[in-house]
């Protein structure tokens, strides 16, 4: 994928839309450290490599291919707004074969090229070449009855 993108490009080349209260001619910008997209987090696999298991080593990883249509990493939790991994063929891969003692990670890309997220509420974001796991956020909460704990926050 080109890597000077608008938001109007990647919903065209991809399929996948926006709502209408988004700029869709931004450029979207593309970021090689850490990022967030709503509820989801995209962080450069060094900054974790000291807590995540993804040797290059580890054998049993499995890797897929991004397709062309993306992959669709989280969705909210009424069912709606996908966060979805879209990538030229060939340049992207995911697994979800992450090892994360905290229980964060929904999995790890690699990718050659600019891959991008796009959600149809918080629009487009670049990720430029390089390993990252990809993670959730938690959040402290407390319940009616004074509970209190961690939950994941899904937009």
């Amino acid at each position: 994928m080109q890597t000077t993108m608008t938001l109007a490009d990647l919903a065209d080349r991809t399929g996948l839309d926006v709502l209408g209260h988004l700029e869709r001619q931004v450029t979207i910008p593309v970021v090689d450290g850490l990022q967030a997209q709503g509820d989801l987090i995209v962080v450069p696999y060094a900054f974790l490599a000291h807590s995540v298991d993804l040797d290059p080593a580890f054998s049993s990883t499995r890797w897929q291919d991004v397709p062309a249509e993306g992959v669709e990493l989280l969705r909210s939790a009424a069912g709606g707004n996908p966060h979805t991994l879209v990538a030229d063929p060939g340049t992207c891969r995911f697994t979800t074969d992450v090892r994360d003692p905290v229980g964060l990670a929904l999995g790890a890309l690699e990718t050659t090229a600019v891959a991008y997220l796009i959600h149809p509420e918080h629009g487009g974001t670049g990720i430029a070449p390089g390993r990252y796991v990809v993670r959730r956020q938690r959040e402290r909460a407390m319940d009616r009855s004074g509970w209190r704990g961690n939950r994941m926050v899904a937009d």
